[in-house]
């Protein structure tokens, strides 16, 4: 158990291995108390049928806080490329149609960019708290950055080995985790989130 903000106890509604530990570290940096949805006994994974980034963080936080009972936090995060019109956006972990692994989905990525010199994109966090009163707090966070011409790194996960941040020569896969939180849209959304909780406890005091 990690102690915290009003000794509130938190679900992060997350399956996925790397989404989970990223956002763990930086809860655990910001004192936010918060349990696993395997500590919690929750087994389920809401379909993400949202059209944006909210829609679907919202869905997989009300679902996991209903079946907690407690406050949920759900992120719903994903690559936008402006030389693909923004894709694979909401779509970035179903891009090239599905079924594809982080390593598929990489290589399918890097072969729409070939010989594209325009490589501008950013990576979009949208955080989602879920409370059992029906209240609803977010926030968002982005990194910009490029698309590499091939991966580099074995860190991070997802799209991490072909995207470097604006200001860094490393990819996000060839950064400790505390220099990639640092500047990953998923540490700029919770670190907004913070700001939002506390506000949000306050006026409930």
């Amino acid at each position: 158990m990690h102690q915290g903000i009003g000794h509130m106890k938190y679900v992060i509604a997350t399956k996925n291995p790397g989404k989970l530990r990223e956002i763990g570290e930086i809860l655990t940096q910001l004192g936010i108390e918060y349990i696993t949805q395997a500590e919690a006994g929750i087994d389920i994974e809401a379909e993400e049928t949202g059209g944006t980034f909210f829609e679907n963080a919202t869905l997989k936080a009300e679902a996991v806080c209903k079946a907690a009972g407690c406050p949920a936090i759900a992120d719903d995060s994903g690559l936008v490329v402006e030389a693909l019109n923004g894709a694979p956006g909401v779509h970035s972990k179903r891009f090239g149609g599905g079924g594809l692994d982080s390593e598929g989905l990489r290589r399918h990525l890097l072969q729409l960019m070939e010989g594209v010199e325009q490589r501008r994109a950013k990576f979009v966090s949208t955080i989602v708290c879920a409370f059992p009163d029906g209240s609803i707090l977010s926030a968002e966070g982005e990194c910009s950055g490029v698309i590499t011409a091939s991966p580099r790194g074995s860190g991070g996960f997802g799209y991490d080995p072909v995207f470097q941040p604006d200001g860094s020569v490393k990819t996000m896969a060839e950064m400790p985790p505390d220099e990639k939180n640092a500047v990953s849209h998923r540490g700029n959304a919770l670190r907004s989130f913070k700001e939002v909780l506390l506000n949000f406890r306050t006026e409930e005091m």
